[in-house]
């Protein structure tokens, strides 16, 4: 076992969001951002932006980890940056304002559309759809849940055929 197999998980912790070298067995060398470390296998994931502003993922084995040298703390940017790394492409995030618009106009529309709608929850966030399905910010079909799919399914259909005539 190496020492970084050896360090805790808070240790590893503290790697996170820095730029980094890290040199491995037989000579090779990695350098990029660190996203994660896996703390059973001390695996890192590393991003790394190429010119064309691509993003490369590298993982490098923790078994085969000589060094980690920190090179650069992340600047809120980056950090920003690589947050939104795995995040869904359609997942933005909306100010208080936007997702009031957004529940407004979505229950305006339904209620136009002869569809109960009550607001729900401590501040009212959440849409609830005849009483047995809810809508919670940013009022999206992904949002929507129900146990009854039928009415899941033809309620997404709606919010979808809703948003598209939006854009």
């Amino acid at each position: 076992m190496n020492d970084w197999q050896r360090k805790s998980p808070l240790d590893w912790q503290g790697y996170v969001d820095k730029q980094v070298k890290v040199a491995a067995a037989e000579n090779h060398e990695y350098e990029g951002w660190v996203l994660t470390v896996d703390p059973v296998s001390a695996n890192i994931v590393l991003a790394s932006f190429s010119e064309n502003e691509k993003v490369v993922i590298s993982v490098v084995s923790g078994h085969a980890i000589q060094e980690v040298q920190i090179l650069k703390e992340a600047d809120e940017e980056m950090k920003q940056r690589l947050s939104r790394i795995f995040a869904p492409e359609e997942s933005k995030a909306y100010s208080s304002e936007e997702l009031e618009k957004r529940k407004s106009s979505l229950k305006t529309w339904l209620e136009a559309n002869h569809i109960p709608v009550t607001e729900q929850g401590a501040s009212g966030e959440t849409l609830c759809v005849a009483g047995s399905l809810t809508i919670d910010p940013p009022y999206g079909p992904e949002e929507c849940s129900s146990s009854n799919e039928i009415i899941l399914s033809r309620v997404q259909s709606l919010i979808q055929g809703y948003l598209e005539k939006q854009s």
